[in-house]
């Protein structure tokens, strides 16, 4: 009879068990969760669904936008085909893929070789990239300017103006966060496998392209996108260096649409924030299933 009983409240459905609990404890135990967690998505939401209704507004201006989707109209859309917009779009989005593609294949090579081999200075390497990593880049912002100006007269493809410029700053801090996170993930791959790896006779770079990349490869997804992501946004040295508005980045190009108090047009500028996130959005969606996995598993062994 006892084990007739246990079988049945396993078999339950979850539903009837929580009816089954008193208000007052699942109010204390899980109620709360429920509460913070509804706060939590309308504190995140509002924003978004402020901005939408800002670009459905012809008035052009936010005030308008007080009184959510009062009045709805395409023109900001359609208004981004006469400007350069989609230039500005397709910049960002090379820039970014590039440098993401860069970050990662830098930081992973730092990451094997701090995991794998044992050299002079390997810990003090690994201090000067903590070290520096808690500096922004943008602090040299001056020392950039100064240097690409000066590196322009030599190569032009480097100097000032030149998305191919930005990219190579981009990527002159892409080490240090980057490869710490990867360090520690490589770190979970049994030093087994490499060894019996060079038993079948693979060399370094087989086992390196071949075995490890493939099983970190959702710490090589998570540090992709977070370089997409900051790069997409990055604001400070582009504006520096990209001085041609078809160079321009959506960064510098929205920020150009309401730098001037008199002449905002934040309607546009909404429309353009809703589309330029959207890249974000479908990529975060895509690498989702490593995000969890690439930034836990690397702190199981350090």
């Amino acid at each position: 009879m006892t084990t007739t009983t246990s079988t049945t409240r396993q078999h339950a459905p979850a539903g009837e068990l929580r009816t089954r609990m008193p208000a007052g404890r699942w109010a204390r135990e899980l109620g709360w969760r429920h509460l913070v967690g509804v706060l939590a998505v309308l504190f995140a939401v509002f924003p978004i669904v402020y901005v939408v209704s800002a670009s459905l507004s012809p008035s052009g201006t936010l005030t308008g936008s007080n009184a959510l989707f009062s009045s709805t109209s395409g023109a900001n859309y359609a208004e981004l085909g006469d400007t350069r917009f989609w230039t500005w779009m397709a910049n960002t989005l090379v820039i970014g893929v590039v440098t993401a593609v860069g970050t990662v294949l830098m930081g992973a090579a730092a990451a094997y070789a701090f995991s794998r081999f044992r050299f002079t200075g390997r810990r003090v390497g690994l201090t000067a990239l903590l070290i520096i990593q808690m500096f922004p880049q943008m602090l040299a912002f001056v020392a950039i300017f100064l240097l690409l100006i000066s590196l322009g007269e030599v190569v032009p493809a480097l100097g000032l103006n030149s998305k191919l410029a930005l990219v190579a700053v981009y990527l002159g801090g892409a080490l240090g966060v980057n490869t710490f996170l990867m360090y520690g993930f490589f770190n979970t791959i049994p030093r087994e496998l490499d060894e019996a790896a060079k038993i079948d006779g693979a060399s370094h770079a087989q086992i390196y392209w071949g075995i490890i990349l493939r099983l970190v490869s959702p710490i090589l997804a998570v540090v992709a996108l977070l370089s997409f992501i900051s790069t997409f946004g990055e604001f400070i040295i582009a504006r520096v260096l990209l001085q041609s508005e078809a160079n321009w980045t959506l960064a510098v190009g929205l920020y150009g649409w309401v730098s001037s108090l008199l002449e905002a047009n934040w309607g546009l500028f909404a429309a353009g924030a809703v589309i330029s996130a959207i890249p974000v959005l479908a990529l975060f969606l895509f690498l989702q299933k490593y995000i969890v996995g690439g930034l836990t598993a690397g702190s199981v062994k350090g």
